[in-house]
């Protein structure tokens, strides 16, 4: 699936006033991770949120804060009444899974011991890995929610740790703000991470100060990560087809298992059929007559005709050479 960026509309563990139109811009970019926290705005604007975030095809988050078990109890009901995806962080097992059975939500719990607010998370590199494997192991404990950068010992060596002791989904959390520190939770084999305060602020460096800069710059280092930029660029027709005057039959790329050639038909080929795979001729330049046992088709500039497997064909160029983008089968292309 890749690395998930979760852009949490929270400024210092609280949601934000003015987070609907933060979540119009995240939306307008596609981000498909969207969360908030249970404190800093009334339940029914958190509702309102959460609905939003649900129409607009995104998976939702809420993160709790509490402190004590009654707030703590307080804020998993509420993550039911407003019908989040996903419930992230809190520390009492015991007490939230009775809350959450049956209604559907995945829980993430936090690993280790947290204080204060903001959150920061105490304890060794082991102490918290031991936490987080036995809080992984529990029925009804979907994955785990690191404080990683709220720690106060090696961050890496704690993010690679606890990813180690689980096969469960591990999110991070607290303080994630560069690149570098975005490519450390990859490398630590997390499975997403939580970004809030920074773009909020503007922070997130080498990159526009608008909020809209600063998520499109997260995208598109969880892109690069995730190797989902495109190496492909756009190829013009009449320039690749006028780089060679003569006979032309060339790979111009390739989609799934389906090669796309430039290929100059002259005269009339050979009556063929093939036996498992489809083709598709696409005339960009001059004219196509394709002949089938029972009728002839000519395909002008700009039509396409697609010859299915097992239909016995023979292709005439008309009027001279004719240019054709043909789309088939890696084995059979081109033949």
């Amino acid at each position: 699936m890749g690395l998930r960026f979760i852009f949490m509309l929270t400024r210092n563990d609280r949601t934000v006033e003015d987070a609907a139109a933060h979540l119009d811009i995240a939306l307008r970019l596609g981000l498909r991770h969207i969360g908030f926290k249970d404190i800093g705005l009334p339940i029914s604007d958190l509702k309102a949120l959460a609905r939003t975030i649900r129409e607009g095809g995104a998976t939702s988050y809420l993160e709790v804060v509490s402190l004590d078990r009654e707030s703590e109890v307080a804020s998993a009901r509420a993550a039911v009444e407003i019908g989040v995806d996903v419930l992230l962080g809190g520390t009492r097992v015991e007490d939230v899974l009775p809350v959450l059975a049956g209604s559907g939500l995945n829980y993430c719990p936090f690993p280790g011991q947290i204080t204060g607010h903001p959150s920061v998370l105490e304890g060794s590199v082991e102490e918290i890995a031991d936490s987080a494997r036995l809080l992984a192991a529990r029925e009804g404990v979907h994955g785990l929610d690191l404080l990683a950068y709220r720690a106060r010992c090696d961050v890496p060596a704690l993010m690679q740790a606890v990813c180690a002791v689980t096969d469960k989904p591990v999110i991070m959390a607290g303080s994630i703000d560069t690149p570098d520190r975005i490519a450390a939770v990859k490398a630590a084999g997390a499975a997403g991470f939580t970004i809030g305060t920074a773009a909020l602020d503007g922070r997130y460096p080498d990159a526009p100060q608008d909020l809209e800069g600063q998520l499109a710059a997260i995208i598109g280092e969880v892109a690069r990560l995730n190797d989902h930029l495109s190496p492909v660029t756009k190829t013009n027709l009449d320039e690749a087809f006028g780089r060679t005057p003569g006979a032309v039959d060339l790979l111009a790329g390739q989609v799934n298992e389906m090669q796309v050639r430039l290929t100059r038909i002259e005269g009339a080929q050979r009556w063929h059929f093939r036996t498992t795979e489809d083709e598709m001729f696409f005339v960009h330049r001059g004219r196509l007559l394709m002949r089938f046992r029972d009728r002839d088709e000519v395909v002008e500039e700009g039509e396409f005709i697609v010859v299915p497997h097992g239909v016995e064909h023979c292709p005439v160029a008309l009027d001279g050479p004719c240019d054709v983008l043909l789309m088939a089968p890696g084995a059979t292309a081109g033949r």
